[in-house]
């Protein structure tokens, strides 16, 4: 008699060792994927900083410059859309930095900006 309630006692306790076990598997998931979530969010938040610090560093050195941009200035945009690691916004700055003429600068900086707001909003 005596044994069986010591084996119905280790069955309970294995069993709620299990249960617990259960829970912090399926608790350790759940958190793993928050945490997948904002890191995917901040890596988000991080690209439209950079973005919007490029655009805004255009627009005063270049849109807003009253004289020729300077190849220091040159340099720093560079790095810049470089940094954002993003073939269709590197694509963009090449064709404006490649323009001949005025109408085709503006035109790449209309597309240039457009594409940059565009990919912030996503």
């Amino acid at each position: 008699m005596m044994e069986n309630k010591k084996r119905i006692i280790v069955i309970v306790v294995i069993g709620m060792l299990i249960i617990s076990n259960i829970f912090f598997v399926l608790k350790y998931f759940s958190t793993y994927q928050e945490l997948q979530t904002v890191k995917s969010a901040q890596s988000k938040v991080e690209l439209n900083t950079k973005m919007i610090n490029f655009a805004s560093l255009f627009i005063k050195k270049v849109l807003q410059a009253n004289t020729e941009v300077d190849f220091k200035t040159r340099l720093s945009l560079e790095n810049a859309v470089r940094d954002l690691k993003d073939e269709e916004i590197m694509t963009k700055w090449q064709n404006f930095i490649a323009s001949k003429t005025e109408t085709d600068a503006q035109n790449s900086v209309k597309k240039l900006l457009g594409i940059l707001i565009e990919k912030i909003r996503q």
